[in-house]
């Protein structure tokens, strides 16, 4: 695991109480990293093998007894609609290849018709506990209904009931009327008994533009190498940012 150590706040003064001692306390904390850096010559020349490797050691980490990653998988999905708003919330990647990165979504959500209004979306990895993160930048694009299905009939049943059950980000008058939805569903469909994939549910696909690894580094001289490409089918180029 790729290390780091945090620094305590420094003490409060007599003066650092309420409101002011709280945003003192903040403003001191800070984490002193002891990672080892990252060279251009160790990446290889497409981004989706290095995120490869750098997945597969979070979720190493995350399998271990006393590991620090709890969901390796998680990412927060950054999107923004037609005047630019941007909005951010956290999903959970479920597959990546060359052809780029998929999760799952309600496609009523926020996050759904922001993409159809404006496809470029970002997606970033946050492994904090190792001083690592990823941000890819990208378009989404929804996958095809078979592959929707077939991830969907997959899931665990509970969760399969909550997709029907939740008409993400609308309002509702309580938590009661969710409860309620889910409990009726689950008595139409009982344990064990085929629930089909909700028309209004299903995949995106983030078609990478740039990829982004970052690694702490002490005296926050950070190594930053990004991967840039100007459209899907051109080859990728490999730079070090500064920090």
């Amino acid at each position: 695991m790729t290390d780091f150590r945090a620094t305590a706040p420094d003490a409060p003064g007599p003066a650092a109480s309420g409101l002011g001692g709280a945003l003192s306390d903040v403003a001191a904390m800070r984490a002193q990293y002891r990672a080892e850096g990252i060279a251009e010559a160790d990446f290889p020349a497409d981004p989706v093998e290095q995120f490869g490797h750098w997945f597969a050691a979070a979720a190493a980490e995350a399998a271990a007894d006393d590991g620090v990653i709890r969901e390796p998988n998680a990412m927060v999905v950054s999107t923004a609609d037609a005047d630019g708003r941007p909005s951010s919330r956290t999903v959970l990647l479920k597959g990546y290849d060359a052809r780029g990165f998929v999760f799952y979504t309600n496609y009523e959500s926020r996050k759904a018709r922001d993409i159809d209004a404006n496809a470029h979306v970002s997606l970033l990895f946050p492994w904090h506990p190792m001083a690592r993160q990823v941000i890819v930048a990208g378009t989404a694009e929804r996958i095809g209904r078979d592959e929707t299905v077939r991830y969907f009939r997959g899931r665990p049943h509970g969760s399969q009931l909550g997709a029907w059950a939740s008409a993400q980000s609308s309002v509702i008058a309580s938590r009661d009327e969710l409860d309620a939805a889910y409990a009726e569903l689950a008595a139409r469909y009982p344990e064990g008994e085929q629930v089909p994939a909700p028309p209004n549910w299903g995949g995106y696909r983030v078609t990478p533009l740039t990829v982004e690894f970052w690694q702490g580094r002490t005296n926050r001289l950070h190594d930053r190498l990004v991967y840039s490409r100007a459209t899907p089918d051109a080859p990728w180029v490999l730079r070090r940012l500064s920090p």
